[in-house]
């Protein structure tokens, strides 16, 4: 999967609308590749009936993620500070709120907005149903900000190591997503999310690379299913693992040469967030396997929002922006320990999901 380009709508009924076509935007997309391996004889790729059924669906197409890392950040903290507490400030119904405030936008005004409006949620002086009873676009927001950041915060429990090296569990509230690259390795990045890339066809970088060297462990950001695994020739040796929830898919692509995934795994596999799943490379660009075409080596992670199976891959798929989200995970680190004669590395504690 090498994610691209093709027109979307927020609703299918019009009440939100996109402003202006979305790939000339920044933070948020609306399109894939074709896939083309169910074809029709009287309409080879299903455009028309796609269009069809399509405008008789109301479900999100076209997701413009804004959020900033300050918002992210800012959010998160009075979520846990206010957790177990009579008026808990939820982070994703906060996010949702301030970008129905400001059109999406998370500048310094957007976040007084949502600082204030913490502040009286959490005293007890304002509540979130009341403050959006009205508001137009807060369900879009709710809804696409879910379907983003849903699964990354919650109630778990954490391994912990005594001093006798026996390991207990705590309870914990907090981020449980993890940064993708493992505790310890060193990476950089930027934002190049819809950069220009030419290679097969011209289209946008609908991900976020992240550079670092050969054979860095790669951490799953979030617990699911592995639903692809194998050679793709834009993203050579890659893996896609879907949330439980369904509605995040998250790639891992150009993983190492002749080693690229962890002992075991496979398509249908389970992973836990923080789990080792691959190594990082530089393999892709071609259509035979196992080829280092790509330049510089980096793990390109990206995020497709699913809120209808139909949009999995279709001219439709969401690719969002995750430089920001990138930035945040890095609160949460996944420390990882070789494993004695092999290639292999693996966690060093665990933790179970609620």
């Amino acid at each position: 999967m090498d994610p691209g380009r093709g027109d979307a709508s927020i609703y299918n009924d019009g009440s939100i609308s996109a402003p202006g076509d979305r790939t000339d935007r920044k933070h948020g997309t609306g399109g894939g590749p074709r896939n083309l391996e169910n074809t029709d004889s009287a309409d080879p790729d299903n455009t028309e009936t796609d269009k069809k059924a399509d405008k008789n669906k109301d479900y999100i197409k076209w997701v413009d993620f804004t959020v900033s890392y300050e918002a992210l950040c800012q959010a998160y903290d009075w979520d846990v500070d206010t957790f177990d507490t009579e008026h808990h400030v939820e982070w994703i119904p906060l996010l949702a709120y301030t970008a129905a405030r400001t059109g999406g936008e998370f500048d310094k005004k957007a976040l007084k907005i949502l600082n204030e409006t913490a502040e009286k949620l959490a005293e007890g002086e304002a509540e979130i149903e009341t403050l959006t009873k009205d508001m137009k676009y807060y369900p879009y927001y709710l809804e696409a900000y879910s379907a983003a950041l849903g699964g990354l915060v919650g109630e778990y429990e954490a391994e912990v190591i005594g001093e006798d090296g026996q390991g207990t569990w705590q309870k914990k509230y907090g981020l449980k997503g993890y940064c993708p690259i493992a505790r310890g390795f060193d990476y950089t990045h930027y934002d190049d999310f819809g950069a220009g890339r030419s290679y097969g066809y011209k289209r946008r970088h609908l991900g976020h690379d992240m550079m670092g060297l050969v054979g860095v462990p790669i951490i799953a950001v979030e617990s699911g299913t592995v639903e692809a695994l194998g050679w793709n020739q834009y993203g050579g040796w890659r893996i896609g693992i879907r949330s439980f929830d369904n509605k995040r898919y998250y790639y891992y692509a150009h993983l190492r040469q002749n080693y690229p995934y962890a002992e075991g795994l496979e398509e249908g596999s389970v992973v836990t967030a923080g789990d080792v799943i691959g190594y990082m490379g530089h393999t892709g660009y071609s259509t035979t396997e196992n080829v280092n075409n790509i330049e510089v080596t980096h793990l390109h992670w990206g995020l497709e929002l699913v809120f209808d199976e139909e949009q999995k891959e279709s001219d439709n798929e969401i690719w969002i922006d995750v430089y920001p989200l990138t930035c945040f995970l890095a609160k949460h680190t996944q420390e990882v320990q070789k494993v004695e004669g092999t290639r292999e590395w693996i966690r060093t504690t665990k933790i179970r999901e609620f």
